[in-house]
């Protein structure tokens, strides 16, 4: 209660531009914001940051890491609870289709974080998706500093997952990994390989590994209980490492 009142006594000596940000944070979070200097640093994208008496830029990607982690930590420890007799590459391909780049791009825009993000608009001629998903993650930073992990842990299930992921759905709909990695070689003109390695065995399991090659540069290995899975494990992993190339 305490930290309420001091919370709400600082808001009164916001300009009306702050107070309207706050209200919008909030009302995002679902939560009272304590710490609002937090919130700003998170919607700061690097290309809009000034360089502070350290020499550090004063932008968003510190707290997009703390976030990133957080809400991959959230997420999986949900899943787990949820599907107790799933298996681990159940879990990992439903986290992957929650916080994927492209799933939190398209749900920064939905709760209209977009509408807050400050990045400077002469470097791009178009505002690069990836900063959408970014700030998202830089979001879930901020209310964990701010609020602690109990409340944070609240706002990804609550404001996040429940309300804007159908889980069941996610299960039914199929992500064909392979097939979008193949298209995205030929797009960038690229020659692309699956490449079986040797058979796993094990008392319980036979597991099958497969690693992709792309410009006989080899990337992820992928498991499964049978090739194509392991193909599809594989192109999944490999996605992700060229869409954290792409982002940087």
């Amino acid at each position: 209660m305490l930290f309420r009142n001091l919370a709400s006594l600082r808001h009164l000596f916001l300009s009306k531009k702050e107070r309207v940000f706050l209200n919008a944070i909030q009302s995002i979070t679902g939560q009272l914001v304590y710490n609002v200097g937090l919130y700003k640093l998170a919607v700061n994208h690097s290309s809009a940051a000034a360089v502070n008496f350290h020499g550090i830029k004063e932008s968003n990607e510190r707290l997009e890491y703390l976030g990133d982690a957080v809400l991959g930590m959230v997420v999986a420890d949900y899943l787990f609870t949820q599907f107790p007799f799933k298996d681990e590459g159940f879990l990992t391909e439903i986290r992957s289709k929650i916080v994927n780049r492209e799933s939190l791009n398209l749900l920064s825009r939905k709760i209209g974080l977009n509408q807050l993000i400050k990045y400077h608009k002469n470097q791009y001629a178009v505002m690069p998706k990836s900063i959408f998903g970014d700030s998202l993650e830089a979001l879930v930073g901020a209310v964990y500093r701010d609020k602690g992990f109990s409340k944070c842990r609240k706002f990804i299930i609550e404001k996040i997952i429940l309300a804007h992921y159908d889980l069941d759905e996610l299960i039914h709909t199929t992500t064909n990994h392979k097939s979008k990695l193949i298209e995205w070689a030929q797009k960038e003109n690229k020659q692309i390989s699956f490449k079986a390695l040797d058979l796993n065995d094990s008392i319980k399991k036979k597991q099958f590994t497969t690693q992709v090659v792309i410009d006989e540069q080899v990337y992820e290995i992928g498991y499964g209980l049978s090739k194509k899975k392991a193909a599809q494990d594989a192109a999944r992993r490999t996605l992700e490492v060229l869409e954290e190339q792409i982002d940087e």
